[in-house]
């Protein structure tokens, strides 16, 4: 073989093993493909997420400016408060057993 054919095929090695370097290790390569696709399959699950408890606290913001009956649900359960003529039960756990 003379040397310029050499040359040539040294050179033709040297780009498909530039591109074969790029193509697995580089920027762009299958192994960060895969990453990303990874990375945004987890985003979008968040992002679902996030849209359901958007919607969860949209709901629950849209029955306190409208009705009253969330707001006193809310005042009974947080606050233990009671309604006017009503009588409050406290039930307490047989003595001896242990509390949760």
């Amino acid at each position: 073989m003379s040397w310029k054919l050499q040359v040539a095929v040294g050179v033709i090695l040297l780009v498909l093993v530039g591109l074969q370097y790029r193509l697995w290790v580089g920027e762009g390569s299958f192994a960060e493909v895969v990453t990303l696709k990874r990375q945004l399959a987890a985003q979008r699950a968040e992002l679902t997420d996030l849209y359901e408890r958007n919607a969860t606290l949209q709901a629950e913001v849209d029955d306190l400016k409208d009705g009253l009956a969330a707001i006193e649900a809310r005042a009974r359960s947080e606050l233990g408060l009671i309604r006017e003529g009503e009588t409050y039960f406290q039930l307490l756990p047989p003595e001896g057993k242990a509390r949760d």
